[in-house]
């Protein structure tokens, strides 16, 4: 995997190293370099800098420093997956890759050959053609765990399930937000701005809920409207997901066509309406079950872990409560996720932002603070690295009062960006069909109504969220909850409110299975 950086004509040595003067108006050379950190006048050498071109109105050259620090930038993801998240997910769960260093001209071919593929939303982005460094890491479309499958056909699907629970913080200064989720304010801004077409249905609270009636429609939600949260690949090569930010690739109609042959090998069933639904059901049956399957050989790391019912069980807007009413249903059923399996391991990565963005952001200023005073303490705090066991051991606090010191600030803050990493991961499933002979205790199955699957689980997309960004996260959040306060009003559903009141105080018990 080859990183992006952001298509600039000017970037700092974090960019690329890349760089150009232009004559300014008076004639005297003008820097657009980037300002900001890397690019300080005072500390600027020109020894450090090589030269690259020119043309009529500009010069090209790049810092020395800068395949350093793009290695150093890949080595800390790397390091981050290797050293700590493994402790969330355990080791088989998490694959950190290796970082190498490809020819250039193979890397600048490679970049002209997928242009034209790339979506266009993306093409706005950059591959870096300047280091050569790059992440190698497993196809995780392909089983992980046996390569005794390999030959036959591979379905997978990527889930990016966000957040799964509602802030139970003291911080939290708008009583909305302990009521519905993130996401799902979230979707009515992202409609608004244009970059859906519509509300989505999927409410992360139902995924994670651990009842199998609400991850089924979780799921189906997700089916039926995808978004840039739901992707399935056979053999590697996309078949249903996203394309640009609002068209379908397949519909389902195509998509029960390519999963037929997985799941009714030696079914003469027609095509058609029923055909369709029947196979997307059995679709959305493996999928919940291998998202609960837990395994001693991918057990997690024994870091203490936040209780799971500080958190309400449900989101007052998911659409999950009106399809129970629609069943004539008034009661929703107590459920809890396995202890092992990877949807509780996400969710208790994702309760270390115990403060919320309200209670994170003045600690976050407190630390800024001490960086004014203290600039050389930076590489102490490892704010930017190195992400080993030492950083884990930092996180282990889990204690919420404060005590004013820069030590529990910082500590918030990097329980907060590892939060946020696990609120953005993807979960990979991977299945090939398996015969019975083939099947034993080693190796995990999943049973659908006429065949069944060998199965690997993965998640992907563990970078670790950066420091910088928590001021954008602070107003981005306050902008979500201020859109859907002002725009979506406020309904009093009495039939609603009788569906969660016997359960307004539940809790979600694990257990293990």
């Amino acid at each position: 995997m080859i990183r992006e950086r952001a298509r600039t004509r000017v970037a700092g040595p974090a960019g690329g190293g890349r760089t150009e003067t232009c004559p300014s108006p008076d004639g005297e050379p003008e820097s657009r370099g980037r300002p900001g950190r890397g690019m300080d006048a005072e500390k600027m050498d020109e020894n450090e800098w090589k030269y690259h071109g020119e043309g009529n109105k500009s010069l090209v050259v790049s810092h020395r420093q800068a395949p350093e620090e793009i290695l150093r930038h890949l080595q800390n993801i790397a390091d981050f997956g290797k050293h700590v998240m493994k402790h969330f997910f355990g080791e088989k769960y998490v694959h950190y890759g290796e970082v190498v260093q490809l020819p250039l001209d193979f890397v600048k071919q490679l970049c002209l050959k997928i242009q034209s593929e790339r979506p266009e939303s993306r093409c706005d982005k950059d591959l870096d053609t300047l280091t050569g460094y790059a992440m190698c890491l497993p196809n995780l479309t392909r089983l992980q765990t046996y390569c005794f499958v390999e030959h036959r056909p591979i379905l997978c699907v990527e889930i990016k399930p966000k957040c799964g629970f509602i802030p139970f913080s003291s911080h939290v200064s708008q009583e909305i937000k302990r009521k519905v989720c993130r996401y799902c304010m979230h979707q009515h801004l992202k409609v608004a701005n244009g970059k859906w077409k519509q509300l989505s249905k999927y409410c992360p609270l139902d995924l994670f809920s651990g009842n199998k009636q609400r991850m089924h429609f979780a799921l189906k939600s997700l089916l039926q409207d995808a978004q840039n949260n739901l992707k399935i690949f056979k053999n590697g090569e996309l078949i249903y997901g996203c394309k640009d930010d609002q068209d379908s690739l397949s519909d389902r109609n195509e998509l029960a066509r390519h999963l037929k042959p997985f799941f009714f090998p030696a079914n003469g069933m027609v095509n058609g309406p029923h055909c369709t639904r029947t196979v997307i059901k059995e679709l959305i049956h493996v999928i919940t079950m291998t998202l609960l399957s837990s395994t001693d050989a991918c057990r997690a790391g024994n870091m203490k872990t936040v209780p799971i019912s500080r958190g309400r069980s449900y989101c007052e807007a998911s659409a999950f409560s009106k399809e129970l009413v629609r069943n004539g249903k008034n009661k929703m059923d107590s459920c809890g996720l396995p202890r092992d399996c990877l949807l509780s391991k996400t969710l208790q990565a994702q309760m270390l932002d115990m403060l919320d963005i309200e209670g994170l952001y003045p600690l976050y200023n407190r630390v800024e603070k001490y960086l004014a005073e203290f600039p050389e303490e930076r590489s102490t705090l490892q704010i930017d690295g190195p992400y080993n066991e030492a950083f884990y051991e930092k996180l282990l606090d889990l204690s919420t009062e404060d005590d004013g010191t820069e030590t529990f600030a910082l500590t918030k803050v990097q329980q907060y960006r590892v939060a946020m990493t696990a609120k953005d991961c993807s979960l990979m499933i991977s299945l090939s069909p398996c015969l019975q002979d083939e099947c034993s205790d080693q190796r995990p199955v999943v049973l659908a109504s006429k065949s069944r699957f060998t199965f690997s689980v993965s998640v992907l997309d563990l970078d670790l969220k950066p420091y910088e960004s928590i001021p954008h996260q602070y107003k981005l959040d306050g902008k979500i909850v201020n859109y859907y306060l002002k725009n979506v009003p406020a309904k009093d559903d009495p039939v609603k409110s009788n569906l969660f009141k016997e359960n307004e105080d539940c809790t979600l018990v694990l257990h293990k299975v």
